[in-house]
């Protein structure tokens, strides 16, 4: 979602090529032996594999919101691995064989970190969303999905208040449009 929030805002030109990960096509294992989402194969061969890199690649040729003057490079790493983690053992406690409630705790803990920024400032790092917001932003939505009441009724007001601003937002709206799973003989569609 963050790759393709960052392509879509600084308006690069790309096809979509949706997969169900059951089910991981054969081309899209030949251009990345990681076969995971999201991969982006540029116009050059070159293959980026990590959506944080798609992000600062698509902003690199096009910010038109100038969200690289929000690239807090710790912020944004802290979340990726660290809360991450958590989230990981906390959704999936299973797959993980973890407590998800230690994990649970130990996310809300990470949230405070912006809840202390939130609370000065409407984003993590100025009054407009920036690369911090849009990068951190798809993980605390799906934290908050786990158990929606518990975290509702948690200490982080303006966590929140920010992610719902974000949610609603038409470039959040556009990026979660529902596509059918691609197949080799489907016609390409340039985005945006």
């Amino acid at each position: 979602m963050r790759a393709r929030l960052a392509l879509l805002v600084g308006g690069v030109p790309f096809a979509i090529r949706e997969v169900t990960l059951r089910h991981k096509p054969a081309a899209m294992i030949a251009i990345s032996h990681k076969a995971t989402v999201p991969v982006l194969l540029c116009a050059d061969g070159r293959v980026i594999d990590e959506s944080i890199d798609i992000m600062r690649w698509s902003l690199g040729r096009s910010d038109p919101e100038h969200w690289l003057g929000g690239d807090d490079a710790v912020l944004i790493d802290l979340f990726d691995d660290r809360f991450k983690h958590h989230l990981d053992r906390y959704k999936y406690a299973d797959r993980h064989g973890a407590d998800p409630l230690d994990h649970r705790a130990a996310g809300l803990v990470l949230l405070t970190v912006l809840e202390d920024r939130l609370s000065i400032t409407t984003n993590l790092c100025r009054a407009t969303r920036s690369l911090a917001d849009i990068a951190i932003m798809p993980f605390v939505r799906q934290f908050a999905a786990v158990d929606p009441d518990w975290f509702d009724a948690q200490p982080v007001p303006q966590v929140r208040r920010w992610l719902a601003d974000h949610i609603a937002s038409p470039l959040f709206g556009r990026a979660m449009e529902r596509l059918t799973p691609w197949r080799p003989d489907d016609p390409v569609t340039l985005w945006p």
